[in-house]
């Protein structure tokens, strides 16, 4: 007679992970950078993108400002505005601590930024929201089309 004995099941011994160390945890979202831009212009809808490791803010199909506050660089931190150089003039007239960006350089961009270290930084953004809910030309553009890469633009050559 044969006697087969029973026998419990396996179990995998699997370490279990601390609490703290949940590999599906969601990592928490930088805070927005000069949050009361965004929120002064919230009955515009803007569309937030990163970009640079910054916050760009789109009305509509535009650019319009990006927020910009870094640890390491902060020479440019504050608020980018979007403009032309045919602009910057006027625009200078409205805020006098305006100044070109440093981060691309001695070269004069579209770019201008109302610098965080201002006396009047919070002032001169809140204005230039006012423009940017009135429509003013001078903040603002249509971004243009991506150019393809190279690999992507040589696989359609093919």
């Amino acid at each position: 007679m044969l006697h087969v004995a029973s026998v419990a099941p396996r179990h995998r011994r699997t370490p279990s992970l601390p609490v703290d160390d949940n590999p599906f945890a969601v990592r928490p979202r930088k805070a927005v950078p000069h949050a009361f831009v965004l929120d002064a212009l919230a009955d515009l809808s803007p569309a937030t993108r990163s970009m640079f490791g910054c916050l760009g803010l789109y009305v509509g199909n535009q650019i319009v400002v990006i927020l910009r506050d870094k640890r390491g660089d902060t020479a440019d931190n504050g608020v980018w505005l979007c403009t032309t150089k045919e602009h910057h003039e006027s625009l200078r007239r409205e805020f006098p601590n305006m100044r070109s960006i440093q981060v691309f350089g001695n070269k004069v961009t579209g770019w201008q930024v109302l610098p965080s270290e201002a006396p009047d930084f919070e002032e001169a953004a809140l204005r230039a929201c006012e423009l940017i809910a009135a429509s003013d030309p001078r903040i603002g553009k249509v971004p243009g089309a991506r150019r393809a890469s190279r690999s992507r633009a040589a696989r359609g050559a093919i």
